[in-house]
């Protein structure tokens, strides 16, 4: 249950991000869900992949600076999302990172509610 929770939160800071911010465009509520989806996907598969490779090329730095290194790891998938699906489309990396940073604080926002709430 936790999961789809978190999975509808996402779908939500995905659908309220491409809302908000011009260049970052989402068809419907349905590809919200379904990038929310590939997003947690390749998070889970990639993510820490992407994060020890940072670490190693930076000396560790990106491991001391774990939120930034965080926020421009999810604007690489969230433009590897763009890439292979026709459901979003982003204008730039500049717009993913402002994608990312944008439902990074909606999803803990929500996540933060949920917990409050129970």
């Amino acid at each position: 249950m936790s999961l789809l929770l978190s999975w509808l939160i996402l779908s939500l800071a995905v659908w309220i991000t491409a809302a908000v911010l011009p260049g970052f465009h989402v068809k419907d509520f349905v590809s919200a869900v379904l990038v929310a989806a590939l997003f947690g996907i390749l998070n889970f598969l990639l993510g820490w992949l992407f994060f020890a490779v940072f670490t190693i090329l930076t000396l560790g730095l990106a491991w001391l600076l774990a939120f930034i290194t965080r926020w421009i790891i999810n604007a690489i998938l969230l433009m590897i999302i763009d890439r292979f699906t026709d459901r979003l489309k982003i204008d730039g990396f500049g717009w993913a990172l402002g994608g990312a940073l944008m439902m990074s604080a909606i999803g803990t926002l929500g996540q933060w509610l949920v917990g409050v709430a129970s």
